[in-house]
């Protein structure tokens, strides 16, 4: 079964390679979503696919790339919107 998670990142996250890593991660996993960066200075993600997958998805955004910083993820389960891909916006 999908779920659907929106994900802010906060900690020092752009300017790191972080939106990339994050694309490329999902890829890897099978996932589907977006990821952009926030006027705030955090990173936004929504992803949504298998529990397997997302699990390991979620405690790679723990940390991040190795230039990130994360200090904190704040996590809000959705609904499934069928996306097709991972992009970055």
């Amino acid at each position: 079964m999908k779920i659907h998670w929106k994900i802010a990142v906060f900690g020092k996250v752009q300017g790191v390679w972080f939106r990339k890593s994050t694309q490329q991660e999902a890829r890897k996993l099978g996932l589907n979503g977006s990821v952009k960066n926030l006027e705030d200075g955090s990173v936004f993600i929504e992803v949504e696919g298998d529990e397997p997958a997302m699990s390991e998805f979620l405690g790679w955004c723990s940390h991040g790339p190795q230039l990130a910083d994360v200090q904190q993820l704040k996590l809000t389960k959705a609904e499934v919107l069928g996306f097709n891909s991972f992009e970055i916006e």
